[in-house]
Protein backbone atom coordinates (compact mmCIF):
# COMPACT_ATOMS: atom_id res chain seq x y z
CA UNK A 1 0.00 0.00 0.00
CA UNK A 2 1.51 3.12 -1.00
CA UNK A 3 1.96 6.25 1.23
CA UNK A 4 -0.61 8.82 1.22
CA UNK A 5 0.46 12.04 -1.12
CA UNK A 6 2.34 14.50 0.35
CA UNK A 7 0.09 17.30 -0.98
CA UNK A 8 -2.92 15.84 0.89
CA UNK A 9 -0.94 15.02 4.07
CA UNK A 10 -0.33 18.88 4.27
CA UNK A 11 -3.73 19.69 3.00
CA UNK A 12 -5.13 18.20 5.92
CA UNK A 13 -2.54 19.17 8.43
CA UNK A 14 -3.38 22.25 7.82
CA UNK A 15 -7.01 22.23 7.92
CA UNK A 16 -7.25 19.69 11.36
CA UNK A 17 -4.12 20.04 12.85
CA UNK A 18 -3.03 17.79 15.55
CA UNK A 19 -6.41 15.77 14.59
CA UNK A 20 -5.51 14.26 11.86
CA UNK A 21 -3.34 11.79 12.64
CA UNK A 22 -1.14 8.90 11.33
CA UNK A 23 -0.39 7.82 14.58
CA UNK A 24 -0.30 3.76 14.72
CA UNK A 25 -2.65 3.67 18.17
CA UNK A 26 -5.19 5.84 16.26
CA UNK A 27 -5.33 4.09 12.93
CA UNK A 28 -5.57 0.83 14.71
CA UNK A 29 -8.47 1.89 16.67
CA UNK A 30 -10.16 2.91 13.11
CA UNK A 31 -9.67 -0.57 11.77
CA UNK A 32 -13.16 -1.80 12.43
CA UNK A 33 -11.98 -5.60 12.18
CA UNK A 34 -15.58 -6.98 13.65
CA UNK A 35 -15.52 -9.94 15.27
CA UNK A 36 -14.22 -12.54 13.35
CA UNK A 37 -12.52 -10.64 10.77
CA UNK A 38 -9.12 -9.03 10.92
CA UNK A 39 -8.50 -5.01 11.72
CA UNK A 40 -7.53 -3.49 8.28
CA UNK A 41 -6.48 0.07 10.00
CA UNK A 42 -6.14 3.02 7.63
CA UNK A 43 -3.24 5.54 6.47
CA UNK A 44 -4.20 8.58 8.60
CA UNK A 45 -7.46 10.11 10.46
CA UNK A 46 -9.24 12.61 9.92
CA UNK A 47 -11.00 13.94 13.64
CA UNK A 48 -13.38 16.50 11.66
CA UNK A 49 -15.92 18.89 14.05
CA UNK A 50 -18.22 20.54 11.61
CA UNK A 51 -19.96 19.59 8.06
CA UNK A 52 -17.84 21.90 6.51
CA UNK A 53 -14.47 20.22 7.81
CA UNK A 54 -16.00 16.84 6.36
CA UNK A 55 -16.48 19.22 2.89
CA UNK A 56 -13.07 19.90 2.75
CA UNK A 57 -11.45 16.65 3.84
CA UNK A 58 -13.35 14.96 1.38
CA UNK A 59 -12.71 17.31 -1.38
CA UNK A 60 -8.86 16.89 -0.88
CA UNK A 61 -8.89 13.01 -0.80
CA UNK A 62 -10.93 13.12 -4.21
CA UNK A 63 -8.13 15.33 -5.60
CA UNK A 64 -5.72 12.63 -4.93
CA UNK A 65 -8.07 9.85 -5.42
CA UNK A 66 -7.51 8.51 -2.09
CA UNK A 67 -10.44 5.97 -0.19
CA UNK A 68 -12.21 7.52 2.60
CA UNK A 69 -14.04 5.53 4.96
CA UNK A 70 -16.34 7.13 7.07
CA UNK A 71 -16.15 6.24 10.93
CA UNK A 72 -18.95 7.09 13.78
CA UNK A 73 -18.92 5.03 17.22
CA UNK A 74 -17.18 1.79 14.98
CA UNK A 75 -19.64 -0.81 16.63
CA UNK A 76 -19.93 -2.78 13.22
CA UNK A 77 -19.33 -6.42 13.13
CA UNK A 78 -18.86 -6.98 9.29
CA UNK A 79 -15.92 -4.56 9.40
CA UNK A 80 -17.64 -1.46 7.62
CA UNK A 81 -14.79 0.46 8.85
CA UNK A 82 -12.07 -1.57 8.19
CA UNK A 83 -9.59 0.37 5.66
CA UNK A 84 -9.66 -2.30 2.64
CA UNK A 85 -7.62 -0.19 0.61
CA UNK A 86 -5.74 2.15 3.04
CA UNK A 87 -7.08 5.48 2.85
CA UNK A 88 -8.46 8.43 5.30
CA UNK A 89 -10.62 7.43 8.28
CA UNK A 90 -13.07 10.24 8.77
CA UNK A 91 -14.16 10.03 12.41
CA UNK A 92 -17.37 12.38 13.17
CA UNK A 93 -17.78 10.93 16.60
CA UNK A 94 -17.27 14.79 18.07
CA UNK A 95 -20.01 16.24 15.71
CA UNK A 96 -22.36 15.29 18.70
CA UNK A 97 -24.91 18.48 19.07
CA UNK A 98 -28.48 18.13 18.69
CA UNK A 99 -28.93 21.02 15.94
CA UNK A 100 -32.90 21.17 16.40
CA UNK A 101 -36.04 19.86 18.71
CA UNK A 102 -39.63 20.31 17.50
CA UNK A 103 -42.05 18.76 20.25
CA UNK A 104 -44.67 20.06 18.13
CA UNK A 105 -43.57 17.76 15.29
CA UNK A 106 -41.80 15.38 17.40
CA UNK A 107 -39.33 15.41 15.09
CA UNK A 108 -35.46 16.73 15.63
CA UNK A 109 -32.18 16.78 13.50
CA UNK A 110 -29.15 15.63 15.34
CA UNK A 111 -25.08 15.57 14.06
CA UNK A 112 -24.16 12.37 12.98
CA UNK A 113 -21.84 11.45 16.01
CA UNK A 114 -24.04 11.42 18.67
CA UNK A 115 -25.41 8.32 19.87
CA UNK A 116 -28.81 6.83 20.62
CA UNK A 117 -28.41 6.66 24.35
CA UNK A 118 -27.02 9.96 24.66
CA UNK A 119 -29.88 11.63 22.38
CA UNK A 120 -32.44 9.72 24.50
CA UNK A 121 -30.70 11.44 27.49
CA UNK A 122 -31.10 14.64 25.61
CA UNK A 123 -34.72 14.20 25.21
CA UNK A 124 -34.97 12.69 28.88
CA UNK A 125 -37.36 15.78 29.94
CA UNK A 126 -39.57 16.38 26.47
CA UNK A 127 -41.98 13.66 26.60
CA UNK A 128 -40.01 11.93 23.41
CA UNK A 129 -37.86 9.20 23.04
CA UNK A 130 -36.16 7.85 20.03
CA UNK A 131 -36.90 4.29 19.60
CA UNK A 132 -34.38 2.19 17.81
CA UNK A 133 -32.04 0.05 19.61
CA UNK A 134 -29.72 -2.21 18.50
CA UNK A 135 -27.62 -2.72 21.51
CA UNK A 136 -25.05 -1.12 20.69
CA UNK A 137 -24.63 2.22 21.80
CA UNK A 138 -24.02 3.22 17.60
CA UNK A 139 -23.69 6.69 16.12
CA UNK A 140 -27.09 7.58 15.06
CA UNK A 141 -25.05 8.18 11.60
CA UNK A 142 -23.54 4.78 11.84
CA UNK A 143 -27.12 3.44 12.23
CA UNK A 144 -28.15 5.18 9.32
CA UNK A 145 -25.38 4.23 7.04
CA UNK A 146 -25.86 0.16 8.34
CA UNK A 147 -30.06 0.56 8.23
CA UNK A 148 -29.73 -0.52 11.81
CA UNK A 149 -32.60 -2.13 13.91
CA UNK A 150 -33.13 -4.06 17.08
CA UNK A 151 -35.31 -4.78 20.42
CA UNK A 152 -37.78 -1.88 19.32
CA UNK A 153 -38.40 -2.68 15.83
CA UNK A 154 -41.31 -4.56 15.90
CA UNK A 155 -43.59 -2.06 16.95
CA UNK A 156 -41.47 1.29 16.19
CA UNK A 157 -39.55 -0.15 12.66
CA UNK A 158 -36.17 0.88 12.66
CA UNK A 159 -33.71 3.61 10.88
CA UNK A 160 -35.81 3.23 7.66
CA UNK A 161 -38.91 3.87 9.38
CA UNK A 162 -37.24 6.73 11.80
CA UNK A 163 -35.31 8.82 9.31
CA UNK A 164 -36.79 11.67 7.29
CA UNK A 165 -34.01 13.20 5.83
CA UNK A 166 -30.31 13.55 5.93
CA UNK A 167 -27.74 15.71 4.93
CA UNK A 168 -25.00 13.99 3.19
CA UNK A 169 -21.68 14.80 1.76
CA UNK A 170 -21.51 13.01 -1.50
CA UNK A 171 -17.62 11.50 -2.88
CA UNK A 172 -16.94 14.88 -5.09
CA UNK A 173 -17.26 16.91 -2.00
CA UNK A 174 -20.90 18.27 -2.66
CA UNK A 175 -23.80 18.88 -0.11
CA UNK A 176 -26.95 17.49 -0.56
CA UNK A 177 -30.39 17.49 1.73
CA UNK A 178 -32.26 14.22 0.79
CA UNK A 179 -35.73 15.19 1.79
CA UNK A 180 -37.84 17.62 3.72
CA UNK A 181 -39.07 17.29 7.53
CA UNK A 182 -42.88 16.54 5.87
CA UNK A 183 -44.39 13.26 6.63
CA UNK A 184 -44.60 12.07 3.20
CA UNK A 185 -43.57 13.80 0.58
CA UNK A 186 -43.91 12.73 -3.51
CA UNK A 187 -41.10 14.94 -4.79
CA UNK A 188 -38.69 13.14 -7.13
CA UNK A 189 -36.63 9.80 -5.88
CA UNK A 190 -36.56 9.04 -2.28
CA UNK A 191 -32.96 9.81 -1.62
CA UNK A 192 -33.27 9.52 1.79
CA UNK A 193 -33.48 5.64 1.42
CA UNK A 194 -30.94 5.02 -0.88
CA UNK A 195 -28.21 6.49 1.37
CA UNK A 196 -29.72 4.57 4.38
CA UNK A 197 -28.17 1.29 4.56
CA UNK A 198 -25.13 2.00 1.95
CA UNK A 199 -22.70 1.34 4.48
CA UNK A 200 -20.34 4.57 3.84
CA UNK A 201 -20.22 3.46 -0.21
CA UNK A 202 -22.69 6.44 -1.50
CA UNK A 203 -21.20 9.83 0.91
CA UNK A 204 -20.86 10.99 4.04
CA UNK A 205 -24.12 11.52 6.55
CA UNK A 206 -23.06 14.66 8.65
CA UNK A 207 -26.82 14.81 10.07
CA UNK A 208 -30.28 13.41 10.13
CA UNK A 209 -33.22 14.51 10.98
CA UNK A 210 -35.49 11.82 12.64
CA UNK A 211 -38.85 10.74 13.97
CA UNK A 212 -39.19 11.12 17.45
CA UNK A 213 -42.38 9.13 19.55
CA UNK A 214 -44.26 9.67 22.32
CA UNK A 215 -42.93 8.18 25.95
CA UNK A 216 -45.98 5.60 26.16
CA UNK A 217 -48.27 5.95 29.36
CA UNK A 218 -47.44 2.56 30.49
CA UNK A 219 -44.70 0.22 30.19
CA UNK A 220 -44.60 -3.11 31.38
CA UNK A 221 -42.28 -6.15 30.98
CA UNK A 222 -42.09 -10.10 31.60
CA UNK A 223 -39.63 -12.59 31.38
CA UNK A 224 -41.16 -16.61 30.64
CA UNK A 225 -39.37 -19.23 30.33
CA UNK A 226 -39.73 -22.59 28.17
CA UNK A 227 -38.35 -26.36 28.31
CA UNK A 228 -37.96 -25.77 23.96
CA UNK A 229 -36.61 -23.45 21.55
CA UNK A 230 -39.97 -24.02 19.65
CA UNK A 231 -42.49 -23.13 22.20
CA UNK A 232 -40.79 -19.74 22.73
CA UNK A 233 -40.66 -18.74 19.15
CA UNK A 234 -44.25 -20.56 18.44
CA UNK A 235 -45.48 -18.13 21.55
CA UNK A 236 -44.09 -15.14 19.68
CA UNK A 237 -45.39 -15.92 16.24
CA UNK A 238 -49.32 -16.93 17.88
CA UNK A 239 -49.00 -13.64 19.59
CA UNK A 240 -47.98 -11.46 16.03
CA UNK A 241 -50.81 -13.37 14.53
CA UNK A 242 -53.31 -12.02 16.43
CA UNK A 243 -52.01 -8.91 15.89
CA UNK A 244 -50.85 -8.17 20.13
CA UNK A 245 -48.62 -5.02 19.59
CA UNK A 246 -45.64 -5.99 20.82
CA UNK A 247 -42.86 -3.49 22.01
CA UNK A 248 -40.04 -6.27 21.91
CA UNK A 249 -39.78 -10.12 21.67
CA UNK A 250 -36.52 -11.14 22.66
CA UNK A 251 -35.73 -15.12 22.63
CA UNK A 252 -32.35 -16.10 24.49
CA UNK A 253 -31.33 -19.64 24.40
CA UNK A 254 -30.87 -21.58 27.64
CA UNK A 255 -27.21 -21.71 26.83
CA UNK A 256 -27.48 -17.39 27.20
CA UNK A 257 -29.22 -17.48 30.06
CA UNK A 258 -26.34 -19.82 31.78
CA UNK A 259 -23.36 -17.00 30.30
CA UNK A 260 -25.51 -14.21 31.62
CA UNK A 261 -25.42 -15.55 34.83
CA UNK A 262 -22.47 -16.78 35.08
CA UNK A 263 -21.05 -13.41 34.13
CA UNK A 264 -22.71 -11.00 36.03
CA UNK A 265 -23.75 -13.18 39.20
CA UNK A 266 -27.36 -13.10 38.12
CA UNK A 267 -30.07 -16.09 38.81
CA UNK A 268 -32.14 -16.01 36.00
CA UNK A 269 -33.47 -19.68 35.18
CA UNK A 270 -31.30 -21.40 32.54
CA UNK A 271 -33.64 -22.66 30.30
CA UNK A 272 -34.95 -20.93 26.64
CA UNK A 273 -36.35 -17.81 27.48
CA UNK A 274 -38.46 -14.94 26.41
CA UNK A 275 -38.28 -11.30 27.21
CA UNK A 276 -41.04 -9.21 26.10
CA UNK A 277 -42.69 -5.94 26.64
CA UNK A 278 -45.65 -3.57 26.09
CA UNK A 279 -46.15 0.22 25.48
CA UNK A 280 -49.76 1.68 25.54
CA UNK A 281 -52.19 2.73 27.92
CA UNK A 282 -52.25 1.27 31.24
CA UNK A 283 -55.58 -0.68 30.84
CA UNK A 284 -54.10 -1.63 27.01
CA UNK A 285 -50.71 -3.27 28.55
CA UNK A 286 -52.48 -5.12 30.85
CA UNK A 287 -54.90 -6.94 29.00
CA UNK A 288 -52.87 -7.53 25.99
CA UNK A 289 -49.89 -8.38 28.40
CA UNK A 290 -52.83 -11.29 29.62
CA UNK A 291 -53.64 -12.61 26.43
CA UNK A 292 -49.80 -12.97 25.92
CA UNK A 293 -49.33 -15.06 29.26
CA UNK A 294 -52.33 -17.46 27.77
CA UNK A 295 -50.53 -17.73 24.27
CA UNK A 296 -47.41 -18.36 26.39
CA UNK A 297 -49.06 -21.34 27.93
CA UNK A 298 -50.33 -23.39 25.03
CA UNK A 299 -46.74 -23.48 23.99
CA UNK A 300 -45.59 -24.77 27.64
CA UNK A 301 -44.57 -21.48 28.88
CA UNK A 302 -43.71 -20.97 32.98
CA UNK A 303 -44.92 -18.25 34.84
CA UNK A 304 -44.26 -14.97 33.71
CA UNK A 305 -41.99 -12.36 35.70
CA UNK A 306 -43.31 -9.06 35.37
CA UNK A 307 -41.59 -5.45 36.15
CA UNK A 308 -43.82 -2.32 35.39
CA UNK A 309 -41.57 0.58 36.76
CA UNK A 310 -38.37 1.33 35.07
CA UNK A 311 -35.93 0.40 37.60
CA UNK A 312 -37.62 -3.35 37.44
CA UNK A 313 -38.02 -3.10 33.15
CA UNK A 314 -33.99 -2.24 33.24
CA UNK A 315 -33.11 -4.29 35.30
CA UNK A 316 -34.96 -7.91 33.61
CA UNK A 317 -33.44 -6.18 29.73
CA UNK A 318 -30.17 -6.21 31.67
CA UNK A 319 -29.44 -9.49 30.71
CA UNK A 320 -30.52 -9.37 26.72
CA UNK A 321 -28.33 -6.16 26.53
CA UNK A 322 -25.56 -8.25 27.96
CA UNK A 323 -26.07 -11.50 26.33
CA UNK A 324 -23.18 -10.69 23.74
CA UNK A 325 -20.70 -10.09 26.20
CA UNK A 326 -22.02 -12.90 28.56
CA UNK A 327 -21.54 -14.99 26.21
CA UNK A 328 -17.53 -14.65 26.19
CA UNK A 329 -17.68 -16.31 29.74
CA UNK A 330 -18.11 -19.41 27.87
CA UNK A 331 -15.33 -19.89 26.45
CA UNK A 332 -12.50 -17.60 27.82
CA UNK A 333 -10.00 -16.40 25.51
CA UNK A 334 -12.38 -17.54 22.56
CA UNK A 335 -13.26 -14.90 19.36
CA UNK A 336 -16.55 -14.57 18.98
CA UNK A 337 -17.83 -14.55 15.35
CA UNK A 338 -21.63 -13.56 15.71
CA UNK A 339 -23.84 -13.66 12.56
CA UNK A 340 -27.18 -12.95 11.85
CA UNK A 341 -29.94 -13.83 9.20
CA UNK A 342 -34.13 -12.55 9.25
CA UNK A 343 -36.05 -14.74 7.94
CA UNK A 344 -40.35 -14.43 7.64
CA UNK A 345 -41.93 -15.40 10.83
CA UNK A 346 -43.50 -18.71 9.62
CA UNK A 347 -40.02 -19.96 9.18
CA UNK A 348 -38.75 -18.69 12.47
CA UNK A 349 -39.22 -21.49 14.72
CA UNK A 350 -37.72 -24.22 12.00
CA UNK A 351 -34.82 -21.92 11.01
CA UNK A 352 -33.64 -21.86 14.35
CA UNK A 353 -34.20 -25.31 15.52
CA UNK A 354 -32.08 -26.27 12.40
CA UNK A 355 -29.57 -24.40 13.83
CA UNK A 356 -29.56 -25.27 17.23
CA UNK A 357 -29.20 -28.71 15.78
CA UNK A 358 -25.97 -28.03 13.69
CA UNK A 359 -24.82 -25.97 17.29
CA UNK A 360 -24.60 -29.36 18.54
CA UNK A 361 -22.31 -31.12 16.20
CA UNK A 362 -19.61 -28.17 16.28
CA UNK A 363 -17.71 -29.19 19.46
CA UNK A 364 -17.40 -25.52 20.40
CA UNK A 365 -20.04 -23.69 21.99
CA UNK A 366 -22.35 -21.14 20.62
CA UNK A 367 -25.30 -19.08 21.84
CA UNK A 368 -28.59 -18.05 19.99
CA UNK A 369 -30.65 -15.15 20.88
CA UNK A 370 -32.46 -12.26 18.55
CA UNK A 371 -35.29 -10.11 18.15
CA UNK A 372 -38.01 -12.70 17.30
CA UNK A 373 -40.65 -10.83 16.60
CA UNK A 374 -39.41 -9.63 13.52
CA UNK A 375 -37.75 -13.06 12.35
CA UNK A 376 -34.53 -12.09 13.18
CA UNK A 377 -32.36 -13.78 15.36
CA UNK A 378 -28.35 -14.05 16.27
CA UNK A 379 -25.97 -17.07 16.81
CA UNK A 380 -22.88 -15.97 18.49
CA UNK A 381 -20.12 -18.65 17.76
CA UNK A 382 -17.05 -19.32 20.52
CA UNK A 383 -14.36 -19.79 17.90
CA UNK A 384 -10.66 -20.51 18.87
CA UNK A 385 -9.33 -18.94 15.98
CA UNK A 386 -5.59 -20.33 16.24
CA UNK A 387 -7.50 -23.83 15.48
CA UNK A 388 -8.12 -23.94 11.58
CA UNK A 389 -10.71 -26.69 12.01
CA UNK A 390 -12.95 -24.96 14.03
CA UNK A 391 -12.64 -21.34 11.48
CA UNK A 392 -13.70 -23.60 8.94
CA UNK A 393 -16.82 -25.32 10.74
CA UNK A 394 -17.73 -21.36 11.81
CA UNK A 395 -17.54 -20.72 8.26
CA UNK A 396 -19.56 -23.96 7.18
CA UNK A 397 -22.02 -22.89 10.12
CA UNK A 398 -22.59 -19.68 8.86
CA UNK A 399 -22.99 -20.31 5.21
CA UNK A 400 -25.33 -23.32 5.57
CA UNK A 401 -27.31 -20.60 8.32
CA UNK A 402 -27.71 -18.32 5.28
CA UNK A 403 -28.66 -20.47 2.98
CA UNK A 404 -31.41 -21.57 4.61
CA UNK A 405 -32.93 -18.29 5.42
CA UNK A 406 -32.27 -16.99 1.85
CA UNK A 407 -34.10 -20.57 0.93
CA UNK A 408 -36.87 -19.84 3.60
CA UNK A 409 -37.86 -16.44 1.78
CA UNK A 410 -35.36 -14.45 4.21
CA UNK A 411 -32.22 -12.09 3.79
CA UNK A 412 -28.80 -12.97 4.85
CA UNK A 413 -28.64 -10.34 7.43
CA UNK A 414 -31.44 -8.93 9.15
CA UNK A 415 -29.06 -5.99 11.21
CA UNK A 416 -25.25 -6.92 10.85
CA UNK A 417 -25.43 -5.36 7.32
CA UNK A 418 -22.81 -6.81 4.72
CA UNK A 419 -19.38 -4.92 4.81
CA UNK A 420 -17.12 -7.15 3.99
CA UNK A 421 -18.16 -10.40 5.43
CA UNK A 422 -21.23 -11.30 3.67
CA UNK A 423 -20.62 -10.18 0.33
CA UNK A 424 -20.80 -13.70 -0.96
CA UNK A 425 -23.91 -13.86 0.81
CA UNK A 426 -25.86 -11.10 -0.63
CA UNK A 427 -24.74 -12.50 -4.40
CA UNK A 428 -26.19 -15.58 -3.32
CA UNK A 429 -29.77 -13.54 -1.82
CA UNK A 430 -29.87 -11.01 -4.50
CA UNK A 431 -28.14 -12.12 -7.87
CA UNK A 432 -27.84 -9.12 -10.62
CA UNK A 433 -29.53 -6.67 -8.21
CA UNK A 434 -25.74 -6.48 -6.53
CA UNK A 435 -24.86 -5.31 -10.20
CA UNK A 436 -27.34 -2.73 -10.51
CA UNK A 437 -25.96 -1.37 -7.06
CA UNK A 438 -22.50 -1.36 -7.89
CA UNK A 439 -23.96 0.90 -10.95
CA UNK A 440 -25.51 3.28 -9.14
CA UNK A 441 -22.00 4.02 -6.91
CA UNK A 442 -19.99 3.79 -9.70
CA UNK A 443 -22.61 6.75 -11.18
CA UNK A 444 -22.27 8.67 -7.81
CA UNK A 445 -18.68 7.91 -7.31
CA UNK A 446 -17.22 7.11 -10.11
CA UNK A 447 -13.21 6.89 -8.90
CA UNK A 448 -14.66 4.43 -6.13
CA UNK A 449 -12.90 5.93 -3.22
CA UNK A 450 -16.23 5.88 -0.46
CA UNK A 451 -15.69 3.08 1.94
CA UNK A 452 -13.82 0.74 -1.01
CA UNK A 453 -14.74 -2.81 -0.96
CA UNK A 454 -17.88 -2.66 0.89
CA UNK A 455 -21.04 -4.49 0.13
CA UNK A 456 -19.38 -5.70 -3.26
CA UNK A 457 -15.80 -5.40 -4.64
CA UNK A 458 -14.87 -2.20 -6.11
CA UNK A 459 -13.72 -4.03 -9.33
CA UNK A 460 -17.48 -5.11 -9.36
CA UNK A 461 -17.80 -1.20 -10.47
Amino acid sequence: MNDLPADLVARLDALLGARFSRAEAVRAHHGGGGMHLPALPPQAVAAVQSLSEIVETVRACAAHATPIIPFGAGTSLECHVGAARGGVSIDVSAMKNVLRLSSEDQDCTVEAGLTRVALNEYLRHSGLFFPVDPGADASLGGMAATRASGTTTLRYGGMRENVLGLTVVTPDGRVIRTASRARKSAAGYDLTRLFIGSEGTLGVIADLTLRLHPIPEAMSAAVCTFASPAGAVSTVIEAVQCGLPLARAEYLDALTMRAVNRAFATHHAEADTLFLEFHGSADDVAHYAERARMIADTHGGGAFRWASDTEARNDLWAARHRAGLAALSLRPGARPWSTDVCVPISALASCVEAAKHEIGALGFPAVVLGHVGDGNFHVVLLIDAAAPDEVSAAKRFNDALVARAIAAGGTCTGEHGIGLGKRAALRAELGEAVDLMADIKAALDPQGIMNPDKIFAVAET
